[in-house]
């Protein structure tokens, strides 16, 4: 069975998306080495994201570069599953599968759909939620040079608990973007 995998690209100052889920600052991030992108979205089997996010990409649409208007820039292929309390209003995309249930019922299906892939998580909110039931293998984390001052945090949890990480591998070929792997401490 792959991972399961919170994977994102921050600003400097700790969010990943702008007011709006606006994603026009990630053309402030460094170039990845070539062949980053590929290799990363190759091990992804099925995405889990969340509603705001998926709205917000659908507005959107006409303002988005080649790198944010399809995940992985579009090097990805595999099934998405979005997080809704309003599933049937998705009914008519086929590209997402919309789901209306638990984040720990939406992992295990992911895994069992992804199989020996991964499953990765692109929603601040459904981490949350996974790293509260201990749901999360590995945090992936890019950053880009530049302060958006406001927007979607990576974490913010008033009164949440602590959650400690280590360093299991430095992305080399990326070190200008600060490229780090992590995984919980248990």
């Amino acid at each position: 069975m792959g991972k399961v995998a919170w994977g994102f690209t921050c600003s400097i100052d700790g969010f990943i998306a702008g007011p709006g889920h606006d994603m026009s600052w990630l053309s402030a991030s460094e170039p990845h080495a070539e062949g980053t992108t590929q290799a990363m979205a190759s091990k992804v089997g099925v995405i889990i994201a969340g509603r705001e996010g998926y709205d917000a990409a659908k507005s959107q649409a006409d303002e988005r570069d080649e790198m944010t208007s399809e995940a992985y820039g579009g090097a990805w292929s595999g099934t998405e599953f979005i997080l809704t309390h309003r599933p049937e209003e998705l009914a008519d995309d086929p590209s997402v599968i919309a789901l209306n249930c638990s984040v720990t019922e939406a992992i295990a299906r992911a895994q069992e759909l992804a199989g020996d892939r991964d499953v990765q998580i692109i929603s601040a909110d459904i981490a949350r939620q996974a790293l509260e039931h201990d749901l999360i293998d590995e945090l992936q984390v890019y950053v880009a040079p530049v302060f958006l001052g406001d927007g979607v945090r990576i974490f913010d949890v008033p009164g949440g608990r602590r959650v400690d990480w280590e360093l299991v591998e430095i992305d080399e070929a990326n070190r200008r973007s600060f490229g780090r792997t992590y995984r919980p401490k248990r």
